[in-house]
């Protein structure tokens, strides 16, 4: 499972537009990474995904470059060049069903 929030926990992404292009872009990245995505979920401040790939170490690049596209359409679309967009992510091994729900309310 992994967790990525705004930075300061903005809620940039608070149009239907822009969380259909953060998904979209979630779901094309994934794909072009052998990502396979179980369970997602994008908000104007944060998203979550479940996934697996059979590939070790594709993760951090996955994620570097999902942020850097989303980070760069989104402050074009609100003309804010150069503002930081993402804090950080983690990343979470999910072994059974009570610790995905641990995992979530400590996220929240």
């Amino acid at each position: 499972m992994v967790t990525a929030g705004t930075y300061l926990k903005l809620p940039l992404f608070q149009t239907r537009e822009t969380l259909t292009y953060l998904t979209n872009l979630l779901l094309e990245l994934a794909e072009s990474y052998n990502w396979r995505l179980q369970a997602w979920a994008v908000f104007p401040n944060h998203y979550h995904f479940m996934g697996e790939s059979e590939k070790d170490g594709t993760l951090k690049g996955f994620i570097r470059e999902f942020h850097s596209k989303s980070a760069m359409e989104i402050n074009q679309m609100d003309g804010t060049r150069g503002r930081k967009v993402w804090f950080q992510y983690w990343e979470s091994q999910i072994t059974f069903h009570r610790s995905f729900l641990a995992r979530l309310n400590y996220v929240h």
